[in-house]
């Protein structure tokens, strides 16, 4: 942007000058002609030469654009001074006083522009006299419509910006809580991970030394239910059908791991569409194991089924005395996660021989 126009921007549109111009020469035409029709000026007006007509038709053409212009400028540097918002009273006095003390600087120049190009030879009458206050009352009028209108204009554009960046403001807002959103998903997501894989290796480096080949197709359903935690790492929410199929491939690490020590009953009923986040209920089955005795005679139930809202996951409680260190990785992440996605977050229900989790079915 050049300093010129720094120096003297336009709140109103530049094609509005084309329009407004000839319209406040007409109007200041008619009042004046309404204020005193019977006007010896106007009786006569017609009968001028031409050049004379254009003439004086022209000057007031020139005089209506400096008024606007004027009642422009007034109202921009008067914003840098004294803001409509810091000082209404005081703005308001100010530019009208100074916006009638323009009109009559430019009613003076354009009498002594008119003295040099119209011979008066004789001293003007009453009559005339009262014409020429007439029409200096009515400009002081216009100028004062004219500051009104273009003040007017300005703070409406001046609301209209605010309104536009107030929304993108709230656009941008909105895209910054997301970014942050996934990133704290994302975050909470790679926890997934240290946590499964510590309790799957130790089986594994078990295995090794009692059965390979044991060992070798657990390694091999160990990396399918590690592949569908890659491949879903970067959804937020998947189809029931999805996490009951990486279950039930998780069953079987849980059955080597455990043999009859745990058993695990899924009775989902029907599928519509839901689904919740991510190696749910994964994280549901390891926390109940590992805060719950797991013996041949005292066995672990873990019961998975679904509500018309919720999918629960139960185990009867047979708490471990001895309490293990925890990481504070399993129900704190679920939460955390359907915090960033939903309202509606899980809920425990928890007795003297039972513990459930209802996880909310969400939308997909």
């Amino acid at each position: 942007m050049s300093k010129s126009r720094e120096l003297f921007p336009r709140p109103v549109n530049k094609y509005l000058r084309f329009i407004t111009i000839p319209l406040i020469f007409l109007v200041l035409n008619l009042l004046s002609y309404l204020l005193n029709p019977y006007s010896a000026y106007y009786k006569h007006y017609f009968s001028r030469p031409l050049l004379e007509m254009l003439t004086d038709a022209g000057l007031t053409m020139i005089f209506c654009g400096l008024i606007f212009e004027l009642s422009v400028l007034n109202s921009v540097m008067l914003d840098k001074i004294i803001p409509w918002t810091e000082k209404p009273f005081t703005r308001f006095s100010i530019q009208l006083l100074l916006q009638i003390i323009f009109v009559i600087i430019l009613m003076i120049l354009l009498y002594f522009i008119g003295s040099f190009i119209y011979t008066y030879e004789e001293k003007l009458t009453f009559e005339e006299e009262l014409n020429s206050l007439q029409f200096v009352y009515v400009c002081v009028i216009m100028g004062i419509l004219i500051s009104a209108v273009t003040t007017g204009n300005f703070l409406l554009q001046k609301w209209k910006t605010t309104m536009i960046e107030a929304t993108e403001l709230k656009l941008k807002t909105a895209e910054f809580k997301e970014i942050a959103m996934q990133a704290e998903l994302q975050s909470l997501k790679l926890q997934l991970d240290p946590h499964f894989m510590f309790n799957n290796f130790s089986t594994l480096s078990e295995l090794i030394s009692e059965d390979q080949l044991k060992a070798e197709v657990f390694l091999r359903n160990l990396s399918r239910v590690y592949r569908y935690m890659i491949v879903n790492l970067n959804k937020n929410i998947v189809s029931l059908e999805e996490e009951l199929i990486f279950v039930d491939a998780y069953l079987y690490l849980i059955r080597i791991r455990y043999g009859e020590n745990v058993t695990i009953s899924v009775d989902i009923t029907n599928d519509d569409g839901r689904g919740i986040p991510p190696i749910t209920l994964q994280l549901l089955i390891e926390n109940a194991i590992k805060h719950n005795a797991a013996t041949k005679t005292n066995p672990l139930h873990i019961r998975i089924y679904n509500t018309d809202a919720h999918i629960v996951v139960s185990n009867n409680l047979q708490r471990i005395k001895l309490a293990i260190p925890s990481a504070r990785i399993g129900l704190q992440n679920i939460k955390s996660r359907y915090a960033l996605l939903s309202e509606n977050l899980p809920s425990i229900i928890e007795d003297e021989h039972s513990f459930a989790v209802y996880l909310p079915l969400l939308p997909l």
